[in-house]
């Protein structure tokens, strides 16, 4: 009975030192979102003012405003731009605590597998953002805009809300830089023997049509926006093939090397 005991004790102390560490990793994560909140809250009027860069160029030069109807609109516009942007400052060190935390109890080889995903989410994200910021979205505002006239004789004129506007910011941003990670979840998918080239590829057609439907489900409803989502995330594909296709032929090299070196520590072991 004393021995099952025990055997109970040694089992329960390593959970224990793992959710202690898990404790204190995401406190971490959390008093660096905190962090990043508070600074971007203080430059919460600098950050808001390039976010609204694209709608400024939209619109005619000298012209174009953003209203607010409720009074403390504009108060909690600040708090979400800064709570996005401290998540966006702070996401690299949350990741390396995750990372952290998980790495130990993986071996070397899954180690090396894993970290080159790892590393280029957060740049595959960013190129994402970029094209929604630089090309998606004053193209999108310009043609909105082009809505702006009359009509039975009253004038349609465009005045956006400040929550109205940061939100459209925030859905084009998250949209497309989380659909550029693509290539990580299709290759992490290969590697775990989950997928295979062959399946994908066979799936090319079912996949041109679930692109075309995500990027029309995602993005505001403007043909241009559905088509610069949709066309770099089928090129995106494409790559993910290439890259699965570079996989398999060294995995397909290595493996009779391997095959080669094991009879020869077999006969250097007896």
């Amino acid at each position: 009975m004393a021995f099952e005991v025990k055997d109970i004790d040694d089992t329960q102390a390593p959970l224990l030192d793992h959710l202690i560490e898990l404790r204190g990793r995401l406190v971490r994560c959390v008093a660096a979102l905190v962090v990043a909140f508070g600074a971007c809250l203080y430059f919460a009027d600098q950050i808001l003012g390039f976010l609204i860069q694209p709608l400024k160029k939209a619109f005619p030069e000298g012209q174009g405003q953003l209203i607010f109807t409720k009074l403390y609109e504009v108060f909690f516009v600040e708090l979400k731009v800064a709570l996005f942007a401290g998540f966006c400052i702070a996401f690299p060190y949350i990741a390396n605590q995750l990372w952290a935390f998980v790495a130990p109890g993986l071996y070397a080889k899954e180690k090396k597998a894993f970290l080159p995903f790892l590393i280029a989410t957060p740049f595959l994200f960013l190129a994402g953002a970029s094209l929604a910021y630089y090309v998606v979205m004053p193209t999108a505002f310009e043609w909105f805009l082009g809505f702006e006239g009359t009509a039975g004789g009253l004038e349609i004129q465009a005045l956006p809300t400040a929550n109205e506007y940061l939100g459209l910011v925030m859905q084009f941003i998250l949209a497309f830089g989380m659909s550029f990670l693509l290539p990580v979840l299709l290759l992490l998918l290969h590697r775990a023997g989950i997928v295979t080239r062959a399946q994908l590829v066979g799936a090319r057609r079912y996949v041109i049509v679930l692109v075309v439907a995500l990027a029309a489900i995602i993005t505001p409803p403007d043909p241009g926006s559905q088509l610069l989502l949709a066309v770099p995330l089928l090129l995106l594909f494409e790559g993910s093939l290439v890259l699965m296709r570079i996989f398999e032929k060294r995995e397909a090299k290595a493996k009779p090397e391997e095959e080669a070196s094991e009879p020869e520590a077999d006969q250097s072991a007896s």
